[in-house]
């Protein structure tokens, strides 16, 4: 089963082949953090807006045609780099202020398109947000790598 669609204010990066989606207001650290994460080794998927569809049981995420290859990089320009077509969503991080980021959370998750996607709290702007990213990436969706490991 497919379903059309949607497309919504968020910015996706591909780690290890999967998506997470960055969302937060204009200004709040989505490309910024982008940026970090593929200076680390993620890919591209969108940047300030993205399209979600479910296929089968996955939510796919691309860019819309108009903006697929670029990121905005305040203070430089909108540039091209290097992109995936598109990625099945795994995460969700909501980028807010560090006051507002809980210690301990309960774990979250949403409904979109009737498949349930884990959010985490991220404050974007710490220097740490792209390695938290990666290791809530491998601890909530049961795989991925990150810089961090128990074996």
């Amino acid at each position: 089963m497919s379903d059309d669609g949607a497309i919504v204010h968020a910015t996706a990066v591909a780690i290890d082949g999967r998506a997470v989606l960055l969302r937060g207001p204009s200004g709040g650290g989505k490309s910024d953090l982008a940026l970090r994460l593929i200076d680390a080794g993620a890919r591209l998927v969108s940047d300030d807006y993205s399209q979600l569809r479910r296929e089968n049981d996955a939510i796919v995420v691309r860019a819309p045609e108009p903006i697929s290859g670029l990121l905005e990089v305040r203070g430089v320009g909108i540039l091209p780099v290097a992109a995936v077509a598109e990625a099945p969503l795994a995460l969700i991080a909501d980028l807010v202020a560090p006051q507002h980021v809980e210690r301990l959370p309960e774990p979250r998750s949403e409904t979109i398109f009737g498949l349930s996607v884990p959010v985490v709290e991220i404050a974007p702007f710490e220097a740490s947000a792209p390695a938290k990213l990666r290791i809530a990436l491998a601890a909530l969706t049961g795989g991925g790598t990150g810089p961090i490991t128990t074996d």
